[in-house]
């Protein structure tokens, strides 16, 4: 359930949809702590679990940092700032509004998954007090015991997406921005990077943007939401800016109609199973399939929605 990364830092697994698929960051130095990451309003029971067994007080904690604020990294965010009395969230200047409100958040949701499923997957979304929530802007600095944590907007993958430097790790915390890499798709140690192309705000140039802004800071490892830290290699940015690239490619050349998105689906899967094949990955092919489904079905509209927003424009 939770995992120490060295340099401060744990992973807490937030137990959304299944095992390794989302984390939430303890970073400690000194008295104070930070949780970066707060999964679903679901996730706050295991969160606080797991700050228990680090020794963390609730007291202790100075930030709470979402990314951005979809809700399986921004859900329960609100829901761990009423548990920790001295703390302040720190939020995109974009989505500011919906962790004081969150009203139209859940509504977009429902309005994908059906009000059950959202009652399933995430429960009751708890609103932010307002006074105790900052617009954390580019190239903000905030303090924590004796390290700094550094905000880097980073959208492509959403327009109220940042990312957060820790110097003393010489790591970003990079939400969505660096992709996901589960540690179940793992060959040899090396990890697997799929990019991030869900629905509605993808971009592809602005994520090559941000994730050039990564790299220049010569980081010596990456902490995935979804799921882990990496360490960086020179392959890692050129394989998933390649992986962004052939996507978009995909979604160019796949026919209008009613069944575009399930063919772009297909096309993404064979060509990711492809991919791991080429890795050395044993799994059988029906297993594959299921355990892509989430993220193929996910970025596929991703994709045809920033394809008709390129031709409207």
């Amino acid at each position: 359930m939770i995992e120490d990364l060295g340099h401060g830092i744990s992973c807490i697994d937030t137990g959304y949809l299944r095992p390794g698929l989302a984390a939430s960051f303890l970073v400690q130095d000194g008295r104070e702590a930070a949780i970066i990451e707060t999964g679903t309003p679901r996730s706050a029971g295991r969160i606080l679990k797991g700050m228990a067994m680090a020794g963390v007080a609730l007291e202790s904690v100075r930030w709470i940092i979402p990314t951005h604020v979809h809700l399986d990294h921004a859900g329960g965010a609100g829901a761990l700032l009423a548990h920790c009395p001295n703390a302040k969230m720190l939020v995109h200047p974009q989505g500011l509004r919906h962790m004081v409100d969150p009203a139209r958040l859940v509504a977009g949701s429902v309005a994908v998954y059906g009000q059950e499923v959202f009652d399933r997957l995430y429960g009751t979304v708890v609103a932010a007090t307002a006074d105790r929530v900052l617009a954390a802007g580019d190239g903000s600095c905030w303090s924590l015991g004796g390290r700094t944590l550094r905000i880097l907007d980073t959208p492509g993958h959403a327009r109220h997406h940042f990312c957060v430097w820790d110097e003393t790790s010489a790591g970003w915390f990079t939400g969505d921005t660096f992709g996901v890499a589960y540690q179940e798709l793992r060959t040899n140690g090396r990890p697997f990077l799929l990019p991030t192309t869900t629905p509605v705000q993808f971009e592809p140039d602005a994520l090559h943007r941000s994730i050039d802004a990564l790299m220049a800071a010569n980081p010596a490892r990456f902490y995935l939401t979804h799921f882990g830290s990496v360490e960086n290699t020179p392959a890692l940015a050129d394989e998933l800016r390649a992986e962004i690239d052939f996507s978009v490619q995909l979604c160019l050349a796949t026919p209008d109609g009613p069944d575009a998105e399930e063919a772009l689906v297909a096309r993404l899967t064979e060509h990711t199973i492809a991919r791991l094949r080429e890795r050395g990955c044993g799994w059988k092919r029906g297993a594959l399939v299921r355990f892509l489904s989430l993220d193929m079905g996910l970025n596929a509209p991703g994709l045809l929605g920033w394809r008709a927003r390129q031709r409207a424009a």
